[in-house]
């Protein structure tokens, strides 16, 4: 069978959207993309990770261990100079937090509490559009990741995130002193010139642990868990508190909920 010119760009187009088509219904079975060299746990699953801090219980400071388990967890470099910070977790005032929130006569304590701040893997991630390396993506369980090794350093991410969740490493972290007295041999140092942030600890979730911020925090002041689970700890709180998120107007929908007991 002979095509003309037009007959063939009439079936080519046909094929075309055909293969549109398949795109479409892989990633809609599979949630957001990934990599393809991306690691075993960013392949499709049923889960869907998230995080409530319980703020009454930060001004009990039962999240006070949670920054240091994630620095000695990750191997963060502590510089002594604010310009070089690189944080996963850290803690800020509930009035910085959540601007919005608050107002002439609300509680002191409230305003000046110390509440985590993270990365709030939102499922409709900026800083996931403007990577041009894929080296952040959205896995299928709903937690934004990080390939190093891919990351160019161009910074994109950083300006993108709303949240300010994101360091770039201007040093080598091995100089940093905290690092040269006692480095975790399970979790690999980064190198100069590349972004990281809070990864939900991808590699302890793959082992059945809880994230280390989780496992430091005292009277489950940190509650994680899988929203596609409707009896799990996190859902049932979720349903049963009234809470709250970060700049919720930008609709990048955080997975990070701040517990407001009234």
């Amino acid at each position: 069978m002979r095509w003309d010119r037009r007959e063939f760009l009439r079936h080519s187009s046909a094929a075309a959207a055909g293969l549109v088509g398949v795109g479409s219904l892989v990633n809609l079975g599979a949630g957001a993309a990934a990599p393809a060299n991306a690691p075993e746990g960013a392949r499709p699953n049923l889960k869907r990770w998230a995080m409530v801090v319980d703020v009454q219980k930060c001004l009990a400071g039962k999240t006070k261990g949670c920054v240091q388990g994630c620095n000695e967890a990750h191997n963060i470099p502590q510089w002594n100079d604010e310009r070089l910070e690189v944080k996963w977790i850290w803690e800020e005032k509930f009035s910085r937090l959540f601007p919005d929130e608050t107002y002439e006569h609300m509680p002191a304590a409230l305003r000046t509490v110390p509440a985590p701040a993270l990365c709030n893997h939102c499922a409709n991630p900026p800083c996931v559009r403007v990577c041009p390396t894929q080296a952040t993506f959205r896995r299928s369980d709903g937690i934004v990741g990080m390939d190093m090794h891919r990351c160019i350093g161009c910074r994109f991410c950083i300006t993108a995130c709303p949240y300010g969740a994101r360091s770039f490493n201007w040093k080598d972290p091995r100089e940093a002193e905290n690092l040269k007295e006692h480095i975790n041999p399970s979790y690999p140092t980064r190198a100069r010139g590349v972004v990281e942030k809070c990864t939900f600890c991808v590699e302890r979730l793959a082992k059945g642990r809880l994230p280390a911020c989780v496992e430091a925090a005292e009277d489950e002041a940190l509650i994680f868990g899988d929203l596609n689970d409707p009896n799990s700890k996190i859902v049932q709180t979720l349903e049963s508190s009234f809470t709250i998120r970060r700049r919720p107007n930008l609709e990048t929908e955080p997975q990070v909920y701040y517990l407001i007991r009234v």
